[in-house]
């Protein structure tokens, strides 16, 4: 998905826990949390404005566009630095089994 949820960041920020957030917004915190997790395919804009209002933040604050090709040079970065580590891994390894 191209929009990146960061409720996690400003509750950490506010030092706020999923649970305190769903009592303040009257959500339950299984809908939060699939939130939070960025598996929501939708967020009303009422909800959104009870976040934001509990959180004091801007709903650019929670929701970011992120582009499918950053993702993918993100993801291939990633994948390049555990394939250099896995070399290291088997060399400790023969050393572990001889």
């Amino acid at each position: 998905m191209a929009i990146a949820v960061k409720l996690d960041d400003l509750l950490h920020d506010r030092r706020m826990t999923l649970t305190e957030l769903a009592e303040r917004v009257g959500m339950t915190l299984a809908n939060l949390s699939i939130l939070k997790t960025g598996k929501a395919r939708a967020i009303r804009f009422s909800t959104l404005d009870a976040i934001c209002e509990a959180l004091s933040c801007q709903p650019g604050d929670i929701l970011q566009f992120e582009s499918e090709q950053a993702k993918g040079d993100r993801s291939r970065l990633a994948k390049g630095a555990q394939a250099d580590e896995r070399p290291a891994e088997r060399e400790s390894n023969k050393e572990i089994f001889k």
